[in-house]
C-alpha cells in the first residue's frame, strides 16, 4: 500500500494532480478542497494517500491530512459509496463537518453533495452512526495555492472540470462560474464555487 507521498508538486489539473517523487510522477486524484489548499506548482508537498486497486485501474488518492484519509478509508467501506462519491463528500465538507452532520443525523447537509440521495444519506447514517471516521483531528490548512497570474479562462476551464468531477450539472456549473469575482486566484474561485452549490 502507498500511504504517503513527499515530492514536488508538477501539476494541477482537478480533480488531479501530478507529484514528481524520486523521478517518478505519481498521478493522484484529491478532493477539490483539497487541491485549493496546496502550493503553487514546483513546490514540495506531502499528502497522504491511499491506493484502490479494481481490474481496469490502480488508482491513487491523495489528502492534505491523515484525518481526511481515514475518512475517506470509512467511507468507502459503506454499500453503495464507491471512491468517486467518497473523494465528493471530502470536497464538499471536511472529516469534522462530516463527523457531525453524521452524529446528528443531518440527512440534508450530506444531500448537497451531488451523488448523495436520501437513500445513501440513511444508508451512510445507520453504517456509520456511532464511529469516528478519523482518528487524528482535522487542523485547517492554512496553504494557498497561488497562481494570481493565470488566464481567467484557464481557471473557468479548470474550476468547470473540477465540478464535473464531482457530479456538478453544467447549467449549475455555468450560474455560479458567472457570479465568481473576476481576477479570483483557482483557490479562492473554488472555495467559492463550492459556498456557492451549497446554497443550492
Amino acid at each position: 500500500m502507498i500511504g504517503l507521498l513527499v515530492g514536488k508538486l508538477l501539476e494541477i489539473t482537478p480533480p488531479q494532480i501530478t507529484i514528481l517523487v524520486n523521478g517518478v510522477g505519481y498521478e493522484v486524484d484529491m478532493p477539490i478542497s483539497h487541491i485549493a489548499n496546496l502550493p503553487s506548482t514546483n513546490q514540495e508537498i506531502t499528502i497522504y494517500t491511499n491506493l484502490v486497486i479494481r481490474e481496469d485501474a490502480h488508482t491513487l488518492y491523495g489528502f492534505n491530512k491523515k484525518s481526511e484519509r481515514d475518512c475517506f478509508r470509512q467511507l468507502i467501506k459503506v454499500s453503495g459509496i464507491g471512491p468517486k462519491i467518497a473523494l465528493a463528500l471530502l470536497s464538499t465538507m471536511d472529516s469534522n463537518e462530516l463527523q457531525h452532520a453524521i452524529d446528528s443525523g443531518d440527512i440534508d447537509v450530506l444531500c448537497r453533495t451531488p451523488g448523495i440521495g436520501k437513500k445513501m444519506a440513511e444508508r451512510m447514517l445507520l453504517e456509520l452512526k456511532g464511529k469516528a471516521l478519523s482518528n487524528v483531528e482535522f487542523e485547517v490548512n492554512t496553504g494557498l495555492f497561488k497562481d494570481d497570474k493565470l488566464n481567467s479562462n484557464l481557471i473557468k476551464n479548470d474550476i468547470q472540470n473540477a465540478l464535473e468531477s464531482l457530479g456538478y450539472n453544467s447549467k449549475e456549473i455555468t450560474v455560479v462560474i458567472k457570479q465568481i469575482p473576476e481576477g479570483s486566484d483557482l483557490a479562492q474561485s473554488i472555495k467559492e464555487a463550492l459556498k456557492l452549490l451549497s446554497k443550492h
